[in-house]
């Protein structure tokens, strides 16, 4: 292959037959860390934050990167010393923030079943924001507040009834879904909310799915969320903030989503023509920021060629790239050094006991055991969704520098697993039973 550079990945080239990624060579990280490797590139996440900043140039935006897409304490550090707040779902996140060195005025609480405990914590904590999901849930974030003498800054997440166009899965935003609000039951919901003693109003927010690749349903969401605004603000309650949340998908096969400062072109001028341009904005990108940033590395183990399907049997598994068993998802999957042989057709798995258990289907390559593989467009929900399924221990992942490579997590080892875990009666063996 002579590509420069790859679809999707700016930061990702052939030179000669290498594969580099900024300007490492991949093939060295996977014979010092081993495999399945995951590595990111910094300059990859700056990139798409930079799109994002450009495209709100001269404006009020708090950009809250949603941690949910990749969690891992290197990659927080990278957005929190880039200034970004952050979205989070639990309070194991918040705390992962605050040990990256992010701030806790910074942090929006998402999600749709937060506990007393960590509503407690993200208090004590004085963290930006709770966004609320249900009128049940303000209800007990007023109470939580009270009994600590404190009253909670919230904004209530609109279920606008807008279709995404995306996976069902990551569409969040249709009267079916379990979050947020129903947009006919916002204003009474505001208006509960005024009279509680223990919150305090502070905005408005919406989030309508992931992987969204066209720019209608924003379009769509925003005169929607615009319209609540005004009906709310006549009642003469003020909303300090517009959340509209994230969901801008990236190129995975052939996906053509708007650039950030494209996508936000439009939706600004939208703003502007209903007279809320000069509002604060808040916004909660996650895929956009790390999908094509990273990439997982992977060696051939074995070939099985048979009569209807030939296997290519990889170390990497679902439960290191959950995205193809749980959302039937595309990643391209090209070598780290492309051979010059005639290519076949393979179904490329991995070696759990599931027949789920894919990463691409029908992939035309030239290989051989031992080589290795790069799956690519794997920065967002891999990693994150990671699980031991079989006992394999979660993956090392390295942040990519320029010319240098950190390790920023330990490949998890089978003592690391069982840590925690206790045998019922240590002195009882199989034999004595």
């Amino acid at each position: 292959m002579n590509l420069r550079n790859l679809p999707g990945q700016p930061h990702l080239a052939y030179r000669g037959n290498e594969l580099y990624l900024e300007d490492i060579r991949l093939n060295d990280l996977a014979k010092e860390h081993g495999t399945p490797l995951f590595v990111y590139s910094k300059a990859a996440m700056l990139s798409t934050l930079v799109a994002y900043q450009r495209g709100f140039a001269g404006r009020k935006v708090q950009i809250c990167y949603a941690m949910k897409a990749n969690p891992s304490l290197g990659v927080i550090q990278v957005f929190a010393q880039a200034g970004c707040g952050f979205d989070v779902v639990s309070g194991g996140d918040i705390e992962r923030v605050l040990a990256a060195g992010g701030l806790a005025e910074k942090i929006i609480f998402s999600g749709v079943g937060k506990t007393s405990s960590e509503m407690r914590l993200a208090l004590d904590l004085g963290i930006g924001c709770f966004n609320v999901e249900s009128e049940a849930e303000l209800e007990v974030l007023s109470e939580v507040a009270l009994a600590m003498d404190l009253r909670a800054p919230v904004s209530l997440r609109v279920n606008p009834n807008v279709d995404p166009k995306t996976h069902p899965y990551i569409s969040t935003g249709l009267k079916d879904s379990k979050f947020g609000i129903a947009h006919e039951r916002v204003l009474p919901a505001y208006q509960r909310a005024a009279k509680l003693a223990g919150v305090r109003i502070v905005g408005i927010d919406c989030h309508i799915g992931s992987q969204i690749t066209q720019v209608e349903p924003y379009l769509d969401a925003m005169d929607r969320m615009l319209d609540l605004v005004e009906a709310i603000e006549a009642t003469g309650i003020a909303m300090g903030h517009i959340d509209f949340g994230g969901g801008l998908g990236i190129n995975y096969q052939g996906d053509t989503p708007p650039s950030a400062d494209e996508l936000w072109q439009k939706l600004l001028a939208r703003l502007d023509a209903r007279g809320f341009g000069e509002r604060q904005l808040m916004i909660e990108p996650g895929r956009s920021l790390v999908g094509n940033a990273g990439v997982c590395l992977s060696e051939v183990l074995y070939l099985k060629p048979g009569e209807q399907k030939n296997f290519c049997i990889i170390d990497a598994a679902m439960n290191d790239l959950p995205r193809p068993a749980m959302y039937q998802a595309f990643h391209q999957i090209i070598p780290l050094n492309p051979r010059s042989d005639a290519p076949a057709t393979w179904e490329v798995v991995g070696p759990i006991c599931e027949s789920g258990d894919w990463i691409g289907h029908a992939r035309k390559l030239a290989l051989q055991p031992g080589d290795l593989l790069a799956v690519l467009s794997a920065g967002a929900y891999c990693m994150s969704m990671a699980s031991n399924y079989n006992s394999r221990g979660r993956a090392a992942e390295i942040l990519v520098d320029g010319n240098r490579a950190h390790l920023i997590r330990q490949r998890e080892s089978i003592s690391d697993q069982m840590r925690g875990e206790t045998l019922i009666n240590p002195q009882t063996t199989a034999a004595s039973i």
